[in-house]
């Protein structure tokens, strides 16, 4: 029986507005957040924490952390989809792993490494996942589970030690 998590989940294919293009010609760099951010928002509905969730509970998430590495330019004529995977999670976050990917030829453009929490939008609180959340995380993290580590999980951002 297939999972109803893919390992890794991939995002619709998505194109890039022209009006992202910055002056070098290629996507300006707030973008590439735009087409994370859109890939979990896909990624939450399967999990069951799209906008009808935040309507039905009054609570939501927000990303606590995030760090982008950009690898490769893309263009406007670039179709781009998203890889997530679930890195891991606990009561009250989650930590996944993005990679911007070409959707034809499949190489990684960036990458971005988030912790998200669940907030109750009533009090602006991190709060606990409620147990339908957890049982969902739980079958995407087996889902997962055979998944290599990605390269740049965990990296962070500092100047390189000078040698000699």
């Amino acid at each position: 029986m297939p999972s109803e998590f893919p390992a890794p989940f991939a995002s619709s294919t998505r194109r890039i507005q022209p009006q992202w293009i910055d002056f070098n010609d290629h996507l300006n760099m707030a973008y590439y957040v735009v087409f994370f951010d859109q890939a979990v928002d896909e990624l939450y509905e399967l999990l069951g924490l799209g906008p009808s969730y935040l309507k039905r509970h009054n609570h939501s998430t927000m990303v606590a952390e995030m760090h982008v590495r950009y690898l490769r330019e893309v263009k406007e004529s670039d179709p781009l989809r998203v890889r997530c995977q679930l890195l891991a999670y606990d009561a009250k976050r989650i930590h996944l792993f993005e990679e911007l990917v070409h959707a034809d030829e499949g190489w990684v453009s960036a990458t971005c490494e988030t912790m998200t929490l669940h907030v109750n939008m009533a009090t602006k609180k991190v709060a606990p996942w409620p147990d339908q959340i957890m049982a969902a995380l739980a079958r995407m993290q087996a889902a997962h589970a055979a998944l290599p580590v990605p390269e740049g999980a965990g990296r962070r951002v500092a100047m390189p030690e000078k040698r000699g």
